[in-house]
């Protein structure tokens, strides 16, 4: 059943059960679970701090939800990877849920963990000057505001922003919109489902800090690395936006993943190529999100050679 004909409650039971395509969770050196002082809640953190000796770079990651289904704990195997694999402190925050909580709540409860992070490098043994906000679909939206929120209020400073299959402006009319996805888990309806959930008013999407695309400037972002899928109707949404921000100064690695659908980050149980998208973000990272191997493109599409 599409996402968009279940209840609130039955899309949250729903979700759950993409856990097991992300396969049996990694050894980490150590996993905390910890609450912080939200704007109007305390918010469950998980950090998952790597072998070796600190202080680490830091991923403030925020999971894809649809600003509505998901939690810390569905996330737990594919931040590990990461951890693992980038050398990378990975904070994954578990922010509040629309519908009870509309835009702004999650967004600001994003923004507020992110300043947490960096408040307490010390205790975390995080490098400050090295940290990156990343998420997945909803969770990049909420990444890519943070960015913005952060621009704007001169802290915390954002190193570098990973976002994966981004969705980034309410209303889209970007030609892969109209991609014939169905079966693919998500449609262009469901998006406007979860819009719906999310904004308290649909003029609440003409903020750019809801629809990031909507930014009168992008212009003094960190450096970002933006994954699409080949078959999601949020593709040329990611792509226009790492356009602009290379076309306004941002460097900006853009990889579209051959046949892949919306959501595959972490599947890595099921399909190789979460795989790849898991070593290319650890590689941007080490590399200090500068080029390297084949992936640098600028603001153009680019298929990995075989």
């Amino acid at each position: 059943m599409p996402l968009r004909e279940l209840t609130v409650a039955e899309a949250r039971v729903n979700i759950a059960s993409f856990a097991k395509l992300f396969g049996p969770p990694e050894f980490v050196a150590y996993v905390d679970h910890l609450f912080i002082h939200g704007p109007t809640a305390d918010l469950p953190i998980v950090v998952y701090t790597p072998a070796g000796g600190g202080p680490f770079p830091v991923v403030v990651y925020f999971h894809n939800s649809g600003w509505v289904m998901g939690n810390v704990d569905i996330s737990d195997t594919p931040c590990r990877a990461l951890g693992n694999r980038s050398g990378c402190v990975v904070v994954s925050v578990n922010y509040q849920k629309a519908p009870e909580h509309k835009f702004p709540e999650p967004l600001d409860d994003a923004y507020a963990a992110t300043c947490w992070v960096a408040a307490h490098a010390l205790e975390l043994d995080i490098d400050a000057n090295r940290l990156l906000v990343m998420g997945d679909g909803t969770g990049a939206n909420l990444a890519a505001a943070v960015c913005l929120m952060s621009r704007a209020a001169g802290i915390p400073h954002i190193a570098g922003q990973v976002l994966m299959y981004p969705a980034l402006l309410h209303g889209s009319t970007y030609p892969s919109m109209s991609l014939d996805v169905e079966g693919l888990m998500f449609e262009a309806d469901d998006m406007a489902w979860f819009w719906e959930q999310y904004l308290r008013v649909p003029a609440d999407g003409q903020n750019p800090l809801a629809s990031p695309l909507l930014a009168a400037s992008v212009a003094g972002l960190p450096p970002a690395f933006v994954a699409t899928a080949e078959f999601d109707v949020l593709r040329d949404e990611g792509e226009a936006y790492a356009e602009r921000l290379s076309a306004e100064g941002t460097s900006v690695h853009l990889h579209r993943y051959v046949g892949m659908m919306h959501g595959f980050y972490g599947m890595s149980a099921v399909l190789d190529t979460a795989d790849e998208l898991l070593d290319d973000i650890a590689a941007w990272i080490s590399n200090d999100f500068g080029e390297y191997d084949d992936l640098w493109c600028g603001a153009s599409v680019h298929h990995r050679r075989t």
